[in-house]
């Protein structure tokens, strides 16, 4: 695996949406169910992201936790924040989740934290497209954690990603 650098174009682009405004109005903007569901990005490597889910009147199911669309919008948020970031730093590559599985092991209340640690597969799979101009997959785990640090939720996103030419 090839390591991952720190372009100043994905240094530009974390900028840009670590800040809390900046990030609210792309995502009222280009993702308005992910904030009206108040999703929010608390951290962005080249190497992880970190999203966090909130229970609340607009996520709750009929089961008192949070609905599984939601915490699988945050888990993939996770995932593709990191890719929109390695794609900054290049020619256009087009990308699409092609594959969502997911596993529940405790009810999701509170506040959920999903961390997705895949930027070097995410950086990789973009550069060897852009490469050789073919499409690459990689699959993305985001796991989700409660407020004690159990896991609620794991989520392997398969990401395609493509160079256009």
């Amino acid at each position: 695996m090839m390591p991952t650098t720190d372009s100043p174009q994905a240094a530009a682009f974390r900028r840009q949406v670590l800040s809390p405004a900046k990030l609210w109005l792309f995502m009222l903007r280009k993702l308005p169910m992910a904030w009206l569901a108040g999703l929010r990005l608390t951290a962005l490597t080249s190497e992880a992201a970190t999203v966090t889910i909130r229970f609340k009147y607009l996520t709750q199911n009929p089961f008192r936790s949070i609905y599984f669309a939601c915490l699988a919008m945050a888990a993939e948020l996770a995932s593709g924040i990191q890719a929109m970031m390695h794609v900054q730093a290049g020619g256009p590559v087009s990308m699409l989740v092609v594959k969502l599985e997911g596993d529940f092991t405790k009810k999701a209340v509170g506040l959920i934290r999903f961390t997705c640690p895949d930027g070097p597969q995410i950086a990789q799979a973009v550069a060897e497209s852009r490469a050789t101009g073919e499409g690459r997959t990689v699959v993305c785990t985001s796991t989700g954690l409660d407020e004690a640090g159990d896991v609620v939720a794991v989520f392997r996103l398969t990401w395609s990603f493509r160079a256009k030419k």
